[in-house]
């Protein structure tokens, strides 16, 4: 299903049953530590659909490790990210050559809190809820809980910003989030300092999202600037050419949880 929201050159896998997922390594069970049986669960999940990942892409298996802000700490060459809800797990990597980062998001179809939705919108994104509200009282018609989307959709910009960024901080109120039901994408307007890929300003993450009867599922994914090549020794030339130039937090996450 995730595979549906993300661009050719990145792969995933996917997982519903938790218990189909193969052991951890033994180093990744060594990191993990003593957590209760649902988190080792997920964990578990996480990094089999990781690992299923970064084989599609010729990866030898290895231990996929956490860095510092506790993201996975993906192999040299690759970049990628993991996500898990309830019944729901899903990673997507691919390779640096083609690609500066990569937000996945998954999340249940079930609406917020009415706390939660006002700590992570703005003014806009909250006008626009309540317009979509007004209409499905006049058609009978709700796609999905909208609140949800805009969530997953935050949840997946931040996870694309943190790789450009160092893990820099970035809140749920720091982008402005506009949906287009009908193409089935996002855009996320940046209110802070945008990152760089290849030197050029990332003001602006486009994202995908699909809607299924249970899932509410999210991707940004950020494409080089300037595809990088594998280097090699130039040709040895009579007369040199001139050359060109081309333009080439730590957070944790607001779990649900935590606001209600």
């Amino acid at each position: 299903m995730i595979e549906q929201i993300l661009p050719g050159g990145v792969s995933s896998a996917a997982l519903r049953d938790f218990a189909a997922a193969e052991p951890l390594l033994p180093a990744e069970a060594k990191a993990l530590g003593r957590v209760c049986r649902a988190r080792a669960a997920e964990f578990t999940a996480g990094r089999h659909c990781a690992q299923a990942a970064l084989a599609s892409l010729g990866m030898p298996s290895a231990p996929l490790l956490r860095a510092a802000d506790g993201a996975p700490h993906w192999p040299a060459g690759t970049v990628g990210a993991i996500t898990h809800c309830r019944g729901y797990c899903a990673a997507a990597a691919a390779p640096t050559t083609a690609f500066a980062s990569i937000g996945i998001d998954a999340e249940p179809d079930l609406p917020l809190p009415h706390r939660v939705t006002d700590h992570i919108t703005l003014p806009a994104e909250r006008y626009w809820l309540a317009t979509a509200e007004r209409c499905w009282l006049a058609t009978g018609e709700r796609p999905a809980n909208l609140d949800r989307l805009l969530f997953s959709a935050k949840e997946s910009v931040y996870k694309a910003w943190a790789p450009l960024t160092n893990g820099a901080w970035l809140g749920f109120t720091d982008a402005t989030v506009t949906v287009d039901l009908d193409a089935g994408v996002f855009d996320a307007t940046l209110h802070v300092p945008p990152p760089l890929v290849d030197g050029v300003p990332q003001p602006h993450f486009t994202g995908r999202f699909l809607m299924l009867p249970d899932l509410i599922l999210t991707s940004v994914v950020i494409p080089r600037s300037t595809p990088r090549a594998p280097r090699t020794r130039p040709p040895i030339t009579a007369t040199p050419t001139p050359s060109t130039r081309t333009r080439t937090r730590t957070r944790t996450r607001t779990t649900l949880s935590m606001i209600m």
